[in-house]
């Protein structure tokens, strides 16, 4: 893997919780936010994710979800339950199928598969740095 421009973010409280059931992706995921200097939950399935985040007070700054997904809860319905939780939780939704793009929550930022490790970068630096948008690309 390259190494990246980006400097690392500043230090946020909590993980970064990442929902993929691809788990190739998972891990390159987890491997982009490492560099970025994050720390990442990774999770194959909404609903597992869920029960975990049910039984935790910290912190998550992020979430990193794709929208088909198995088990009971989809990527955009994980999204709108932890806004209601936690609203200050930032997210990014991916999804290999063309959504129509007023099923993905405010302030979320939508990457269609395949995306690329600079698009998934970008996403990420987007939501934590003030000014920056996700369109300067």
């Amino acid at each position: 893997m390259k190494k990246t421009q980006w400097e690392k973010l500043s230090p946020l409280t909590g993980w970064v919780i990442v929902v993929e059931d691809d788990p190739t992706l998972r891990m390159l995921i987890g491997e982009v936010l490492t560099e970025l200097g994050l720390r990442s939950l990774e999770f194959s399935t909404a609903d597992e994710a869920m029960r975990y985040m049910s039984g935790t007070h910290g912190g998550c700054p992020l979430v990193i979800v794709d929208h088909g997904l198995p088990g009971q809860i989809q990527g955009v319905e994980f999204i709108e339950m932890m806004k209601l939780k936690r609203p200050s939780t930032a997210a990014i939704l991916t999804s290999g199928y063309d959504l129509n793009l007023s099923m993905v929550p405010a302030g979320t930022i939508y990457l269609h598969k395949p995306w690329s490790i600079h698009d998934l970068e970008l996403a990420v630096t987007a939501q934590f740095k003030p000014g920056r948008s996700f369109a300067e690309r």
